[in-house]
């Protein structure tokens, strides 16, 4: 374990990015979503309603004491509950990870990094207003709409087809990259996803 992972004890709190009701689950704006999913399937927790607004679900993930989070407010207000979790939870920004979908990367390509701008994303926008910048992110690639399609028209469609084939094994790998970023640090986890 790196000194990094060595020096935040927990409990981390990971917030999956997406937007709440049956009609935006298959979206690529709800990747976030999608990761929390499964990470709770991982450690056989069911999400449950809190105060905060947001459907959370705890338990212990690569070792450590995890809160997943899917604020049930839209994605541009995803900062209030948030930031609500972090205050109940009392976890310092070294302890929270946004999962998210990430337009600058191609189509299932994983990159993880503390801090930065929010590059457009409302939903980060949110985040870092109620936060501030220093929280890690896993972005999840889901490449740039084609021709002439809005951003907006294109983040809230579901995955196409051909991308649902590979969906499942990106899914599975964005959520291998939050437990290395909890067990490894970040930087051992960036060795072996930003490759």
């Amino acid at each position: 374990m790196s000194a990094a992972a060595q020096e935040y004890t927990g409990p981390w709190l990971v917030v999956g990015l997406g937007n709440p009701g049956d009609g935006y689950a298959r979206n690529r704006h709800n990747i976030g979503f999608m990761v929390a999913d499964l990470l709770a399937e991982r450690i056989g927790a069911r999400f449950k309603a809190h105060k905060s607004r947001a459907q959370v679900a705890e338990g212990r993930l690569a070792g450590q004491r995890v809160v997943l989070a899917k604020p049930m407010t839209f994605m541009n207000l995803s900062g209030g509950p948030t930031t609500a979790l972090r205050d109940f939870y009392k976890v310092p920004a070294a302890g929270i990870v946004a999962v998210h979908d990430e337009l600058d990367l191609d189509y299932a390509t994983l990159r993880l990094k503390t801090g930065g701008g929010d590059n457009g994303h409302n939903g980060l926008k949110s985040l870092t207003k109620s936060l501030g910048p220093d929280y890690h992110r896993v972005r999840c690639g889901i490449g740039r709409p084609p021709g002439r399609m809005e951003v907006a028209d294109f983040v809230l469609k579901d995955f196409s087809a051909a991308e649902r084939k590979e969906l499942d094994w990106f899914v599975d790998r964005a959520a291998d990259a939050v437990e290395a970023l909890l067990s490894e640090g970040l930087e051992r986890a960036q060795g072996t996803y930003n490759a």
